[in-house]
């Protein structure tokens, strides 16, 4: 699958943990020939933390992408009627995100041009990152595998014995991933082994 002249949605939330994994995968697609198109949810556009500073991090999205975030609901609603994509990514996906998204919750420019893509019936593409996917966030994760134009980054344990409940994407498939995606196929395998028992 050639992604050259693919109109690619990346949407951003806020699991700053893993953005040293994502933002080189973003890098990638364009490398590819994709026009990345990247949407933050508000957390992303205002919260400091350890691993960086909200600014350095929506500077990074856009000096990779070459274009300036969308930032608000409105201005991510158009990707649905106006300027649709050919496909959505959704990276790093967080519990709080995960849960609204499988219940039809759209509070955050992501949310929006996920729901704006799916309105297409073009394929979203998830990188979950959460904390409680084994936990209460389980019966949302199943709710979104068995929805029809969403795919999943294969993903896996975080760390099993620490953090039990803990699922992250194997973020290094995402471009392979969105390929298939668009092919309307769902890369396998799904679940995968991230770290050897200790």
């Amino acid at each position: 699958m050639d992604l050259k002249g693919k109109r690619i949605g990346f949407g951003v939330t806020g699991s700053h943990c893993t953005y040293d994994a994502v933002f080189p995968e973003m890098e990638k697609l364009m490398e590819e020939g994709a026009e990345v198109v990247p949407i933050t949810s508000y957390t992303v556009q205002t919260t400091d933390t350890k691993f960086g500073d909200a600014a350095q991090h929506v500077k990074r999205i856009e000096d990779i992408t070459g274009k300036k975030i969308i930032s608000t609901m409105p201005e991510a609603e158009p990707l649905g009627p106006t300027a649709p994509l050919d496909c959505m990514v959704i990276a790093p996906l967080t519990g709080n995100s995960l849960s609204k998204f499988a219940n039809a919750m759209t509070d955050s420019p992501v949310l929006m041009a996920a729901k704006a893509t799916m309105r297409n019936q073009n394929p979203v593409v998830v990188g979950i990152s959460t904390n409680d996917a084994l936990g209460l966030n389980g019966v949302n994760l199943m709710r979104l595998m068995a929805s029809e134009n969403i795919y999943f980054i294969p993903f896996g344990q975080d760390h099993p014995f620490k953090k039990p409940n803990s699922l992250v994407a194997e973020m290094s498939e995402l471009v392979d991933t969105v390929k298939h995606a668009i092919e309307r196929k769902q890369i396998q395998p799904v679940l995968i082994q991230r770290m050897k028992k200790e």
